[in-house]
């Protein structure tokens, strides 16, 4: 299943993503090697990021955001996982 993790910035997620952002994409790299990161990045209003995920359940997608480390970090101050039906492209 597909699922849209929505990360929100926190005040001080700009000051703290440069540091925290190679932790980060080391998180997302074995996903994205399986094939399961379909599309990944920050907003361009600096307000947060998207990520869209392949996993097996809700909660799979859940603990992943969870555990993230601009989520354990402080660049998020919360996130949100929703569930997603893709229609195009086909």
């Amino acid at each position: 299943m597909l699922f849209v993790i929505i990360g929100h910035d926190g005040p001080g997620g700009a000051a703290l993503r440069p540091r925290i952002r190679p932790a980060h994409l080391d998180n997302l790299r074995p996903l994205d090697r399986a094939g399961k990161v379909k599309i990944a990045g920050p907003f361009t209003d600096g307000s947060g990021s998207l990520i869209v995920v392949d996993m097996e359940s809700e909660a799979e997608a859940i603990a992943f955001a969870n555990s993230d480390p601009y989520m354990t970090g402080g660049v998020f101050e919360r996130v949100e996982v929703k569930p997603f039906r893709q229609v195009f492209p086909e």
